[in-house]
């Protein structure tokens, strides 16, 4: 007896009849069951794997699109049903028949490939309520929103009206798409290529034709105006796309392996180059693909060369269509001259791999990038090595010339996005905004964008605010002077609060150390200083400390930070100070070097004790009595001694009075000079 598993069942009420619609894995068939009865009704073949199965109501639009009229017979099981499966299409079957009404005929999930590990279909659908459509999920993580629709010749059709991509998976490559570049043709580790709305990011369309994984893309608009496309694969083959048909118009065969590069001609917009890993270059021309020709229509190598000794990593057209420079894992670059590619110049100098190349817009030189981290710009004449650009911590990945050849933006395996200056060679900015390698990098040249893709299968847009930045320096440079102006005149006006405010504002510490140093030496500080202080929030209190601990790390202004730390103190209360954010560590450098100053003071307090008591030992002072009037008190007593002297007659012991008063003179300018040299001594230690 066998057993199979009905993995997937849906339930609905048919004319008082309860049915159960089941898919059997090994079958491949739909059963519609009588619950009541507990036996079948009816066993539809599918010929494929169900995923999903949706009833259609007998209102339904789609319905009425298919023009069919629902017989309303009493007895009759009528109805209609959707199902969806490994195949990718859309059918819908009659529940009273068991036949296929309707089959979608184009798919836009299933992939070109005899491998069913490859192939991918729907793995749930849904229909949507009031009318709205039919929702379907992909078995790659994407939601497909169809609407029933009739052509103009009365063909009814699923129309895709929009998808969403829930997962890229690994970004291989990508380019802006049209001349207005509203578009962006995404290569991931499918074989389709996705092309994305650049201002609503929705994926507008697909591109299938590939059987293996697109490797990489270009773009660019033709002489006719076309919007042209061109993809490489795995399968070893190119394909040429209409961006607006959508659609395949040639393909390219001839290459032994996987096609790793693609560039259309800048020029003449009327051939590209592709490099692949057998080694070779080639040249691929459409002459007849433009026209009116439905179909793919097989494109022609025009010529070919064996150009380096491993894999060709990335390829690039000169401005004026002259040159093709290839880059190669053998560590090389060369130029060839078109359209015969005639080997021209070998550029060696890297240590590793190249993995792009590209010719400067304006300058006479190619520029590559390598896995030795660095990026270098050569001479196209004599292959010279002009510049080395070193920054990047793994393999520069991607290279490209912005604003005129005058930068360069480039990207790699760090996960980093640098921007460089030519001039000066160096690193301007570095973007830190994906979790791995960053294998894409694509320039809108009219747009100003850049789009970086990696292997975190985030899809980043980049836009270009130099002209913003600028205008913004300005706004706040203009601003900052007004206000420079304001904290002027507010000082002029004396009302040091204000100013206070606005130099804390401005974060001009140098000012606000002027301005306390001011109000340290009036009396009336305390009312302005508190009003400043209270009006500080909690952040602009911790930068306050921040100055004060910086001040008070110099003897200079010590005694200004002191001034202000006591104000602080002494106006907030214990618990705001400790809200504080990081108030610990602000603590720890304010209390060593306040207790170095208060070491510093005290000795000098207790040095002019030993002064004073040193000059009142000497009788050069009364420590009671003003240094000024003892001064005049030794002066007066000196002069009642002389007039004395004068008065008293001399004396027959005393033969040598000039000798005496010479001596008297000589001590009491000997008392003056101690006197003056201990001023000045108390000068200095003041």
């Amino acid at each position: 007896m066998s057993i199979f598993l009905i993995y997937w069942s849906y339930w609905h009420f048919l004319r008082n009849v309860l049915a159960i619609f089941g898919c059997m894995e090994h079958l491949q068939v739909v059963t519609v069951w009588d619950v009541r009865k507990y036996s079948s009704k009816k066993t539809i073949p599918t010929y494929e794997m169900i995923e999903a199965i949706s009833f259609i109501g007998s209102g339904s639009e789609v319905l009425a699109c298919l023009g069919i009229e629902l017989a309303n017979m009493k007895g009759k099981m009528d109805g209609y049903f959707l199902t969806v499966g490994e195949r990718g299409v859309v059918r819908i079957w009659c529940l009273e028949s068991g036949h296929c009404i309707f089959e979608q005929q184009s798919s836009d999930v299933t992939v070109n490939s005899e491998n069913e590990e490859t192939r991918r279909g729907f793995t749930s659908s849904v229909m949507l309520p009031n009318d709205q459509g039919l929702l379907c999920v992909t078995a790659d993580q994407q939601f497909l929103f169809y609407c029933p629709k009739k052509t103009d010749e009365g063909i009814f059709q699923l129309s895709l009206y929009r998808r969403l991509v829930g997962y890229n998976d690994e970004i291989l490559d990508l380019k802006f798409v049209g001349d207005e570049e509203q578009y962006l043709a995404v290569a991931t580790n499918l074989e389709q290529v996705r092309v994305y709305d650049v201002a609503s990011m929705s994926c507008s369309y697909v591109l299938a034709g590939h059987t293996e994984i697109v490797v990489c893309i270009d773009t660019c608009v033709s002489s006719s105006g076309k919007t042209l496309i061109v993809t490489g694969s795995k399968d070893n083959t190119v394909r040429l796309w209409d961006a607006e048909r959508r659609s395949c118009i040639g393909t390219g065969k001839g290459h032994l392996g996987a096609v790793g590069s693609v560039a259309f001609s800048k020029k003449s917009k009327n051939f590209f180059v592709s490099g692949s890993s057998d080694r070779t270059i080639k040249i691929w021309t459409w002459d007849d693909v433009l026209g009116d020709v439905d179909g793919e229509v097989p494109l022609r190598a025009k010529a070919v060369v064996a150009a380096h000794d491993k894999d060709i990593n990335s390829l690039a057209v000169s401005p004026n269509d002259g040159l093709v420079c290839s880059g190669s894992e053998d560590r090389t670059a060369c130029i060839w001259k078109l359209p015969n590619l005639v080997s021209s110049v070998v550029l060696k100098g890297h240590k590793r791999g190249i993995w792009s190349v590209e010719f400067s817009p304006v300058e006479q030189c190619v520029m590559t990038s390598s896995g030795d981290r660095t990026i270098k710009i050569w001479s196209v004449a004599d292959g010279s090595c002009l510049k080395t650009f070193e920054g990047h911590t793994s393999s520069v990945l991607r290279a490209s010339f912005l604003s005129r050849g005058t930068q360069v933006i480039s990207c790699g395996s760090d996960g980093l996005v640098k921007l460089w200056t030519i001039k000066t060679n160096e690193c301007i900015a570095t973007y830190d905004k994906h979790d791995g390698k960053v294998w894409a990098l694509a320039v809108g040249r009219k747009t100003e964008m850049l789009a970086t893709g990696g292997t975190d299968a985030i899809l980043n847009l980049w836009h270009d605010c130099t002209m913003e930045d600028k205008q913004e320096d300005f706004r706040k440079k203009e601003e900052e002077v007004l206000r420079g102006q304001e904290l002027e005149n507010a000082v002029s006006d004396s009302d040091y609060t204000k100013a206070i405010q606005l130099a804390f504002e401005l974060r001009r510490p140098h000012r606000l150390l002027e301005l306390f140093s001011q109000l340290a030496r009036r009396a009336d500080s305390e009312d302005p200083i508190e009003k400043a202080l209270l009006g500080l929030p909690k952040d602009g209190l911790r930068v306050l400390l921040e100055y004060i601990r910086e001040w008070n790390t110099k003897p200079k202004f010590c005694h200004v930070s002191q001034f202000v730390l006591f104000r602080v103190l002494r106006c907030l209360p214990p618990t705001d100070i400790l809200e504080i954010k990081g108030i610990s560590e602000l603590l720890e450098g304010l209390i060593p070097y306040s207790q170095r100053h208060f070491s510093r003071v005290d000795r000098l307090v207790r040095s002019t004790f030993l002064l004073d008591y040193t000059l009142m030992r000497m009788s050069v002072v009364d420590p009671d009595v003003d240094a000024g009037t003892a001064k005049d008190d030794m002066n007066g007593s000196s002069v009642e001694n002389d007039e004395t002297a004068e008065a008293c007659p001399a004396s027959p012991v005393t033969e040598k009075p000039s000798k005496k008063r010479k001596q008297g003179k000589s001590s009491k300018k000997g008392k003056e000079k101690k006197v003056k040299v201990l001023s000045k001594y108390v000068s200095v230690e003041a």
